[in-house]
């Protein structure tokens, strides 16, 4: 009923940048939350950062150094701009977003991922 289609994942050289696009498409009457989290080989999947519906912002550790996160609530979006990248910001990136459905359901929607390796 609810998809979050991401995009924008790749291969990046250290020091480049990538800017991560998420489409929320379905049956949807509002978005609280969206967020990005990632999870790298081996590892948990951990928070990167969320936006409020308002527009207030919470980024994990210093990540909001290098890392940006914005939405655009006409078009149901999130970005993550992300700059300065590391080998380790290496790993799979996944969208979330908190959804109120038309009949006031309130779901945690996740995407499929996309993949974002910095390597030389």
């Amino acid at each position: 009923q609810v998809q979050l289609v991401e995009s924008g994942g790749g291969l990046v050289q250290p020091g480049g940048s990538l800017r991560l696009s998420c489409a929320a498409k379905g049956m949807i009457y509002r978005i609280n939350d969206m967020g990005w989290y990632r999870q790298a080989p081996g590892k948990q999947r951990e928070l990167v950062a969320r936006i409020s519906a308002g527009g207030k912002t919470k980024y994990a550790g210093d990540m909001g150094d290098r890392f940006t996160i914005s939405r655009h609530n006409a078009k149901k979006e999130v970005y993550l701009q992300m700059n300065s990248l590391k080998p380790d910001d290496t790993a799979v990136y996944y969208c979330n977003a908190q959804v109120v459905t038309p009949g006031l359901s309130d779901l945690n929607v996740w995407g499929n991922g996309t993949l974002v390796t910095v390597s030389s």
